[in-house]
């Protein structure tokens, strides 16, 4: 019986952890004005007819806040670079210099940092939505199990407050984010 309830909560537990993962991951893509290599993470470039993610095609630097440079592997690809920079729909007006690709990273609009920072919450409600149901299906598995009425209480008062805690670092997470938007 207590294995049970230790599985129970693990899964859970484990589930709203992936949850505040997939939240950074997200995150992370938002540029938030500084040039950022991950910026770039989203973008494939046609390698000898395989669409490949450029991280494996080149080397992509940020030599200053405002900067990214990005050095192929084979000076051929140069052009491909390009060619999956602006198919990526990045905002982004690539540059070469023959060796490498230059992209500056424009400031941003008041305008677009909000937009940028409804994005960011749009993905926090998103992740609190996930641990919502992380806990329905903890709660659901609880109720299933045969277990008397107070171990069943205590089991669920658990649950909640695990899925408390999680949506407390996810409302952390983002305001340090929209922080990180908002700051010009």
């Amino acid at each position: 019986m207590n294995e049970e309830i230790e599985f129970i909560k693990d899964s859970a537990k484990e589930s709203m952890q992936e949850a505040i993962k997939h939240l950074k991951k997200q995150l992370v893509n938002i540029r938030a004005g500084k040039a950022n290599p991950s910026m770039l993470s989203s973008v494939m470039v046609e390698y000898y007819g395989t669409m490949t993610p450029l991280n494996q095609v080149s080397n992509v630097n940020t030599p200053d806040a405002r900067t990214l440079t990005i050095q192929p592997f084979e000076k051929a690809l140069i052009k491909e670079i390009e060619r999956g920079i602006m198919n990526a729909n990045l905002g982004f007006n690539p540059m070469n210099n023959g060796d490498s690709v230059i992209i500056n990273v424009p400031p941003l609009t008041e305008e677009r940092r909000i937009q940028l920072a409804k994005q960011a919450k749009a993905e926090a409600e998103e992740a609190k939505i996930g641990v919502r149901n992380d806990r329905r299906t903890a709660m659901n598995e609880i109720k299933k199990a045969d277990l008397p009425e107070d171990v069943q209480k205590d089991t669920e008062e658990d649950i909640q407050k695990l899925t408390d805690a999680y949506i407390e670092e996810i409302d952390k997470i983002y305001a340090a984010k929209e922080k990180e938007i908002m700051t010009v």
